[in-house]
């Protein structure tokens, strides 16, 4: 895997809610139980298990909530300096300090 990726594990009890405010390009992983993930604005509903994944290629807001005790990876590339976009054209929530709060 290379090394620029950033990566956050988590451990949710059950009905606990996790939000992420941009999930465009964020590869989200159940580990363990069972998890439930939202976007705004899309009529899906993505349920995953132990093993399966989701990467969102829009930038929404997504809330991922443990159906039962659950452990979830979230994985991304970060941009390198030559890659980033204009700031005004850069989400804030891009950042693993600013874009992944509990709900």
């Amino acid at each position: 895997m290379d090394p620029r990726t950033q990566r956050l594990s988590l451990s949710l009890p059950k009905l606990a809610v996790f939000t992420l405010p941009d999930a465009h390009e964020v590869d989200i992983e159940c580990t363990r139980g069972a998890v439930w993930i939202t976007l705004d604005h899309d009529r899906r509903d993505i349920v995953l298990e132990p093993g399966e994944r989701f990467r969102s290629d829009s930038h929404r807001r997504a809330l991922v909530a443990a159906l039962e005790p659950s452990c979830v990876r979230f994985s991304a590339a970060a941009l390198s300096v030559a890659a980033r976009p204009a700031p005004a054209e850069r989400s804030p929530w891009r950042l693993w300090a600013h874009g992944m709060t509990p709900a």
